[in-house]
């Protein structure tokens, strides 16, 4: 059978376990759990030496799929998954089928156009010049990462080829993703160099506890290079204040990344864009598609006002790679990766699709079900509120129970998917707002769900001593 035979053989069995997928989503919206210790005993996911027999072959691949969990289905509101969005779904579907590598413009063509325009397009929104320049790293992680490393570069240049000789000191705030800890060991920072900032009772950034801790540290001959504001911290979805935060960073001459990977994308909203006031003023700033607009991970897009800064870390000569056309159509030149996959296409194909305004609808749809949720606590004498408006994070306690305790049980049930979340010495139940496919009726669902749940399994759930 020729090759163009065979992908369409297997895009055939690919349709049929789709259906079934979409189907099974629908009737069972949390997949059946199964314990890291029975995977082997449920599943056939044996590598043997002899080929599998075909029709075993296609029910082990059904019942694997049908067995993951349904991270885009009306009962997910554990992590940070934004449901999914079929221009996405179809825009990485042709990615993989073209599969690119977005190192060079000889090998990806017009597919560097997409993710430049992509670029273009979020630099203008934030209110960045004409020289600035962006890439699509593997995720937030990634983005805060290559962040770190501009900044550092730019403080001081002989840094990337002499490595550091002086403490250079970052600062970040407590409720921050985890991830800036572990860029600073990456880099060569080191864990102990980044300051994390308190926060207010809202979980943002205290601005005055920055500026005191930067004239500690220069008191002391440190060096502070970086500064990162949240733009949607994980527990909370927290934003800080950029604004004040870039007052303090132009003050003191350090970079400022701003860290949107959960909720940058307020940057399409007219209504909500005001939590990230002040962004243009920052030094770089990223935001994940794959979370509030709901095209499939990863789709990180990390944006540089000084496209050259990007150049200047990222760079290096490779004859055997960059032989055609200049940097600028060269992405490999600006990234920390060299065989990078298309992630840029599906942003393109759902914006291309619905315009700027269907992102619109898509954000302020999502802030709108979590102003619901955050209504249905406040009105209901069982449920204790546990954060602020405008926030998709709704985050409560339900009948005095263990937060960890009911989460663990309701996914052990396969009743829902929820998590739990800490802040200031409080634990509680984090339910998040950001799949658009859903209304106010799921998220009604939710709450029924869970009550019913206490009726029927109350006895079984540890209470809060």
């Amino acid at each position: 059978m020729s090759d163009s035979n065979n992908i369409r053989e297997d895009l055939a069995l690919f349709n049929h376990i789709v259906d079934l997928f979409l189907k099974d989503e629908i009737e069972r919206p949390v997949s059946d759990y199964i314990s890291p210790e029975n995977l082997q005993n449920e599943l056939d996911l044996s590598l043997n030496e002899d080929p599998c027999i075909a029709e075993d072959f296609k029910d082990n691949l059904k019942k694997l799929v049908l067995s993951t969990p349904k991270s885009s289905s009306k009962l997910f509101f554990n992590q940070l998954f934004g449901g999914r969005q079929s221009k996405g779904v179809l825009g990485d579907l042709l990615a993989v089928m073209l599969n690119n590598s977005m190192a060079t413009y000889k090998i990806a063509g017009p597919q560097v156009a997409v993710e430049k325009e992509i670029v273009k397009s979020i630099c203008r929104l934030i209110g960045y010049p004409e020289s600035s320049g962006g890439t699509f790293p593997t995720g937030g992680s990634m983005s805060n990462f290559m962040s770190m490393v501009m900044a550092r570069d730019k403080k001081n240049k002989q840094i990337i080829k002499h490595g550091f000789k002086e403490n250079f000191i970052a600062y970040s705030s407590e409720t921050s993703h985890y991830s800036i800890s572990k860029n600073a060991s990456f880099c060569g920072l080191g864990k102990e160099n980044v300051r994390y900032i308190k926060c207010n009772k809202h979980g943002q950034m205290d601005v005055m506890e920055l500026e005191n801790q930067i004239k500690k540290d220069l008191e002391n001959n440190l060096i502070p290079f970086y500064i990162n504001a949240t733009s949607g911290t994980t527990v909370l979805c927290a934003f800080d204040n950029i604004d004040e935060i870039s007052k303090i960073s132009m003050k003191y001459n350090l970079w400022l990344h701003v860290d949107g990977a959960v909720a940058g994308s307020v940057l399409f909203s007219k209504t909500y864009s005001k939590h990230i006031r002040g962004v243009a003023k920052s030094d770089s700033f990223c935001f994940n598609a794959h979370k509030t607009l709901g095209v499939p991970l990863s789709t990180s897009v990390l944006i540089s006002k000084n496209g050259d800064d990007l150049y200047n870390s990222f760079n290096n000569e490779a004859s055997y790679l960059y032989q055609t056309h200049n940097d600028d159509y060269n992405l490999g030149q600006t990234s920390f990766e060299c065989g990078r996959r298309n992630n840029s296409l599906k942003l393109w194909v759902l914006w291309k699709a619905i315009g700027t305004s269907g992102l619109e609808k898509i954000v302020d749809h999502e802030f709108d079900l979590a102003k619901h949720a955050r209504e249905y606590v406040s009105s209901n004498s069982d449920y204790e509120l546990y954060n602020f408006k405008d926030s998709l994070s709704v985050c409560f306690n339900f009948k005095n129970y263990d937060p960890i305790d009911l989460c663990s049980k309701l996914y052990e049930r396969n009743k829902i998917m929820v998590g739990y979340g800490r802040f200031n010495n409080k634990t509680f139940v984090r339910l998040v707002t950001i799949n658009s496919q859903n209304t106010k009726k799921e998220i009604d669902s939710f709450f029924k769900i869970l009550e019913k749940f206490s009726q029927d399994f109350g006895n079984e759930i540890k209470k809060i001593n």
